[in-house]
């Protein structure tokens, strides 16, 4: 993962994390290339004909997820492209699993989206599945399961899914 220092961000994090609204005004920037750089990497493994959302949209809910999340202490930069990532992932996976429900007759409550968001009518059908993989493997191994998503759905290297694991169990 490219950009600012990581300490510059780990320490902007930590401010954020203490109620330091201005921390977040200057993390933003410094983290939103990043983000789309993660959520471009998300709808690449979605085929053309499944993908729910585009680049952008993925990266604005997922902020709008993060900036509600006031109860997380964030750790450091590591920390905060994993939980990112763990966002983006839940975001495809609920509006996959929305649609497919809809597709299927479901009465699924009518949420007024802006038409922009919607690249195709059709559910990605692999990524609910791959998430239902992903929460079997957990319950069978955990571990694992949070190295598979830090590494496919985070696109994290090595050296960072180690980092993070290490911080996990420490």
């Amino acid at each position: 993962m490219h950009g600012s220092p990581p300490q510059e961000l780990s320490s902007l994090l930590r401010a954020w994390s203490r109620g330091d609204e201005s921390a977040l005004d200057k993390l933003m920037p410094l983290v939103y290339d990043e983000l789309r750089r993660l959520a471009h990497r998300y709808m690449t493994r979605e085929r053309a004909g499944d993908r729910t959302l585009q680049t952008t949209a993925l990266v604005n809910e997922a902020y709008l997820r993060l900036i509600d999340a006031d109860k997380v202490q964030w750790q450091d930069r590591a920390h905060f492209f994993a939980i990112s990532a763990k966002l983006m992932r839940r975001i495809l996976v609920d509006f996959a699993r929305t649609r497919g429900y809809q597709k299927r007759g479901g009465k699924a409550q009518k949420v007024a989206l802006d038409e922009a968001l919607l690249v195709s009518p059709e559910p990605d059908q692999d990524l609910v599945r791959l998430d239902d993989a992903l929460k079997a493997l957990a319950e069978f191994d955990p571990r694992k399961a949070r190295v598979v998503e830090l590494r496919y759905f985070g696109g994290m290297s090595v050296e960072e899914t180690a980092e993070v694991m290490k911080k996990k169990a420490g």
